[in-house]
Formats: structure tokens, sequence, C-alpha cells
């Protein structure tokens, strides 16, 4: 006991005293200010992050809309181009047989100059083969005389068929 006596002994007590009040007045504040700093850091990184969050769903939401704006035009290329598909074969089988049938009108047609080319040529070798049989019978049968007395009597009605 004897460091009761020490006069050093009783200024590291009082330097203890003051570092604790000091401690006991300033750390609790240090330490809360601190804390203070810290969750208002922290509640700042939860807005960026709660912002950034609705930032992205609304990014999402946008693009979404996009993808289905794309798709429904897709689907109104796709209507548009089938119905585009079915007109033209509509057409080209309109077409088509537009075609066919002027190609069978042309064929009859050919057909019915051949038919009346083919009866002309019939009926001038009929008049052909008429004719020399004509003139056959009439060889045979005409003589001098009758053939003298035919023209005479053609000559005689001339004058009254040419008036």
């Amino acid at each position: 006991m004897e460091f009761l006596k020490d006069s050093e002994f009783w200024v590291a007590v009082g330097f203890v005293i003051v570092v604790g009040i000091f401690l006991y007045k300033r750390v609790p504040a240090f330490v809360g200010a601190a804390l203070d700093a810290r969750a208002a850091s922290i509640a700042k990184e939860l807005d960026d992050a709660r912002k950034l969050r609705e930032d992205a769903e609304a990014l999402l939401a946008k693009y979404k809309a996009k993808a289905a704006a794309v798709e429904q035009e897709a689907a109104a290329i796709l209507t548009e181009a089938r119905a585009e598909a079915e007109r033209f074969a509509a057409e080209s089988r309109e077409a088509l047989k537009g075609q066919i049938e002027r190609r069978a009108k042309a064929a009859e047609d050919k057909i019915a100059q051949a038919e009346a080319q083919a009866m002309a040529e019939i009926r001038g070798l009929a008049a052909d083969a008429a004719a020399a049989a004509a003139e056959k019978l009439i060889a045979a049968r005409l003589d001098e005389k009758r053939a003298s007395d035919l023209i005479a009597a053609s000559l005689k009605e001339l004058p009254g068929k040419l008036n």
C-alpha cells in the first residue's frame, strides 16, 4: 500500500479517470456518428439498388412490349403474305384457265380451217374427176355431126344471152 502514497500512481489514476470520462462522453457519440454514416450509406445503396431495379423492370416491360409488337407485326406480315399467295394462286389459276381456253379455241379454229381446206381440196378433186369423166363420156358418145350441131345451136343462142 505504499503505492497509495506514490504521486505517480495518483497521476495515473487521474489520467485513467480523465481518459475514461473522455471516452465515456466522446466514444458513444463517435460510434453513433460512424454507425449513422454507415446506415446512411447502406440506405443510399438500397435506394440506388431499388432505383436500378425499377429501371430494369421498366426496361424489361419496354422490351416485352416491343417484342409483343414485333410478334404482332410478324403475324400480320405472315397473314398478309398468305393472303397475297392465295391471291397470286387464284390469279395464276385464272390466267392458266384463260390461256387453256385461248389455246383450245385456236386449236378448234385450226381444225375448222384444216377441215375447210380439206373439203375445198376434195371438192376440187371431185370437180376435176367429174370433168374428166364427163370429158371421157362426151368424147365416147359425141360424134362429129352432133358436135357441129351443138356448136351451131350455141352460137344461135349466144346473142340472146348477152343482152
